[in-house]
């Protein structure tokens, strides 16, 4: 491999910055999340508040492994602040794909960004497969927000919300890599995306 196209202290400042960026915007979303509708709601605003600072790291994205690298760290932090491996797992998954679709236009494409931030952030949806899956376990380490807390999520929660949470999420995640680049069009335009 050519030493170009190798990941250099510059690109992992950058991924450094960008992870912590989003976890603090996370953080503060999934605060919410003790009031039960707001804690399905994360797949709205999640996707959506960190859409600017995730487009603006795309801007400094030339080289592959730097969008997985971003959410293998971002699933990781969601499993271990208390949410599912399930973030870490398909955090993984949804990078790669992500990776390959972003360097599909050569790291030049706003549309193909915009799509790589889609797919990347589905993490934030897999932090409902420990509800999905077995809602029991999910939330035996969870009985101090209290029975009444528990079975308000999850009867707003049933199996048919898991694919409706999921195609929200992307969609937010379109929405939310648009406003980025109309946001941080100057920066776009320097960096020679079209």
């Amino acid at each position: 491999m050519d030493n170009n196209n190798r990941l250099n202290a510059k690109d992992l400042i950058n991924v450094g910055i960008y992870t912590a960026i989003c976890a603090v915007i996370c953080c503060a979303v999934a605060m919410t999340g003790v009031i039960p509708i707001m804690m399905v709601l994360l797949v709205v605003f999640v996707p959506l508040l960190t859409g600017i600072p995730y487009m603006l790291f795309l801007t400094k994205v030339k080289k592959f492994g730097m969008i997985l690298i971003l959410n293998v760290l971002m699933g990781a932090f969601m499993w271990l602040t208390g949410m599912s491996y399930y973030a870490l797992v398909v955090g993984i998954v949804t990078g790669l794909i992500a990776e390959f679709i972003y360097k599909a236009g050569n790291y030049k494409s706003k549309k193909l960004g915009v799509l790589a931030y889609a797919v990347s952030g589905i993490y934030c949806w897999a932090n409902y497969l420990g509800i999905f899956l077995n809602a029991e376990a999910y939330f035996s380490t969870r009985q101090n927000f209290g029975q009444e807390y528990i079975d308000a999520v999850t009867g707003l929660l049933p199996m048919w919300m898991c694919p409706v949470l999921l195609v929200v999420d992307f969609v937010c995640g379109l929405i939310g890599g648009w406003v980025g680049t109309k946001v941080l069009k100057k920066h776009f335009e320097k960096a020679g995306i079209a």
